[in-house]
């Protein structure tokens, strides 16, 4: 073997040197980095999201979310109820009659409770 077969080792070895060098220095700076900022990476278990829990809060804090969705959704459906269908062929369709007397009346009944107030 001549000295122009073995260049390739040469030139490998260098590079395998040089590459092995930069993974020190880089395991060193990230050590470095985590001591200096009070960091810690996180296991791929505590990144996963829970469907449940998607912004991942406490159980307490969870607990008052699930309260607000269903009192909101509470106070949609009695809102959803008030207002007047009429069933047509296939769905409903807001009654506009009916919804138009209930403003009339609301407003009479504020005109009237105005005008009692004046009065007393």
């Amino acid at each position: 073997m001549t000295y122009d077969s073995w260049s390739w080792v040469i030139v490998m070895l260098i590079s395998l040197s040089i590459f092995a060098l930069f993974i020190f220095l880089f395991i060193r700076f990230v050590g470095h980095m985590k001591k200096e900022q009070n960091l810690g990476i996180e296991s791929l278990k505590d990144t996963l999201v829970d469907k449940d829990n998607p912004v991942v809060l406490s159980a307490d804090e969870l607990e008052k979310l699930r309260q607000q969705k269903a009192e909101a959704h509470r106070h949609v459906q009695d809102v959803i109820s008030k207002i007047p269908v009429i069933k047509k062929n296939v769905g409903v369709q807001i009654d506009n009659d009916a919804l138009l007397r209930r403003r009339e009346a609301d407003h009479i009944k504020e005109a009237t409770g105005i005008i009692k107030k004046d009065i007393a």
